[in-house]
């Protein structure tokens, strides 16, 4: 595969990433380092995590549908969390899996607890 075109598909990616996902919300993925990369021969982006719910690395890949698949990847084991992502969806769906899970109210007193033992609370 062209190494210019996987490099713009994954700069695309990310600019779509951080553009979309609110500032709190990525910072609380323990993001490190972002790399282009070709996996399933399938050009995209893959950065490690280190999120409450998941650490490992998320890939993100173009389709030839024109939509994103996002895996999750911790060492030998691989979850495809979706085949048919958005852009506007990726911050949303990755979130759900590493970090904040399905259960809203339940975040929100992890949130709060993690605030409040680090000295910000009431």
């Amino acid at each position: 595969m062209d190494k210019e075109y996987v490099m713009r598909v994954a700069a695309t990616i990310r600019e779509q990433l951080v553009t979309m996902t609110d500032t709190p919300v990525l910072m609380s993925w323990g993001i490190e380092e972002f790399m282009a990369t070709v996996f399933k021969n399938l050009p995209g982006l893959k950065f490690h995590v280190n999120g409450r719910l998941f650490q490992g690395e998320v890939l993100i890949c173009l389709n030839g549908s024109d939509y994103y698949e996002v895996y999750l990847r911790n060492g030998t084991d691989i979850e495809c969390l979706s085949d048919e992502v958005c852009f506007d969806e990726l911050g949303e769906l990755i979130d759900r899996h590493i970090e904040s899970g399905t259960d809203k109210e339940e975040y929100a007193r992890f949130c709060e607890q993690a605030a409040m033992s680090f000295g910000f609370g009431n």
